[in-house]
């Protein structure tokens, strides 16, 4: 399908020349607001170093990276509380930051480490913060939907006031168990937030080679799903949606399908920015980074007042500096012994060793 022949539903939303002015703060505080930009900072940055630690050849593993993404996660994790569970998939070093995970730990499992969040043998997509709520990342995609589908049901049956979130990408909503999942979820009336971080590709297809609409929300009409359609590049709004989600949750109102229009500016693996390949995105790419979450966060910030270009830079150079220390030290952590490779393999093992 040619790109002109799709329905476009998002409208100025899937338009890169749109929305790249300051956001409307809302209601917010400033430390809020402080804390968030802090927090896509740090994901900012630390994806940038990896980037450099994949083409410098001392991470080996796939990384995908989700620069340009980072209020999608942020937003996101702003609205969850103790007790809330959220579930990842291969794109995911940005929500695992988001909601608290050791920046040490994860540095130290994409780079093989057993002092790695996944003892070092994980890598890059299997990412995991329990004491945070993070309950794991699975690369398969659209695999860890039915998990948080499971966890909200667990919720409901322990009759918590926790919710569960799964965190995917447009291409998983092409997947057999993302339809099954929202119609269990429907039917039970269950308290989780399908968040789609809708980059507008899958891998290097753009979304009008794969769908017939460029908007995947019309999926949670079909299965009398609550939705909103949000500019997933201001934290702002992101918040307030997935807030307003969580409050349908806690209350007995069901899921909701939050669908974060946005873009990743590298390719779908390593740090390139491939842009080459996919429908538009030689031409996107340069339009769709003066919608960058952070910038447009940064100067609203200045705008109200509230950060002053000084401190917003003290800020971002307090980050780069705790970034290259988590480097530093994860690249002095010793590697898994090689008794561990056997360990949770076989059921007859001795975990606790």
């Amino acid at each position: 399908m040619a790109v002109d022949r799709l329905r476009t539903a998002l409208g100025t939303l899937a338009d890169p020349h749109s929305f790249s002015s300051a956001l409307a703060l809302g209601d917010e505080t400033r430390e809020q607001l402080t804390e968030q930009l802090e927090r896509m900072l740090l994901i900012r940055r630390t994806e940038e170093a990896i980037a450099d630690l994949i083409t410098a050849g001392e991470v080996r593993c796939p990384c995908h990276l989700a620069i340009g993404q980072e209020a999608c996660a942020v937003g996101v994790a702003t609205a969850l509380r103790s007790g809330d569970h959220a579930f990842g998939a291969h794109r995911s070093h940005g929500h695992y930051l988001a909601m608290g995970g050791d920046l040490h730990a994860m540095v130290a499992e994409i780079l093989g480490r057993g002092t790695g969040c996944s003892g070092g043998r994980g890598g890059s997509m299997h990412l995991v913060a329990p004491d945070q709520g993070l309950l794991g990342t699975v690369p398969i995609v659209a695999a860890t939907i039915p998990m948080a589908v499971g966890a909200a049901l667990a919720a409901k049956l322990e009759g918590s006031s926790g919710l569960a979130v799964s965190f995917f990408g447009d291409g998983a909503t092409e997947e057999g168990v993302f339809h099954e999942s929202m119609n269990l979820a429907s039917i039970l009336a269950l308290p989780v937030i399908f968040v789609c971080e809708n980059n507008l590709f899958s891998s290097h297809l753009h979304i009008s080679i794969r769908q017939p609409a460029d908007s995947v929300a019309r999926y949670a009409d079909a299965h009398f799903v609550a939705a909103e359609v949000v500019d997933g590049n201001d934290v702002c709004a992101v918040t307030a949606a997935t807030r307003r989600a969580a409050a349908r949750a806690r209350t007995g109102g069901g899921p909701t399908f939050l669908e974060l229009v946005t873009y990743r500016w590298r390719g779908h693996v390593g740090p390139s920015e491939d842009m080459d390949v996919g429908v538009r995105r030689n031409q996107d790419l340069v339009h769709w980074k003066r919608r960058d979450p952070i910038a447009r966060l940064r100067a609203a910030l200045s705008a109200s007042g509230s950060l002053g270009t000084a401190e917003a830079e003290v800020l971002d150079r307090a980050v780069t500096r705790r970034v290259g220390e988590a480097v530093a030290k994860a690249r002095l952590a010793p590697f898994p012994s090689a008794d561990s490779t056997e360990r949770w393999v076989f059921a007859s093992m001795n975990h606790g060793r």
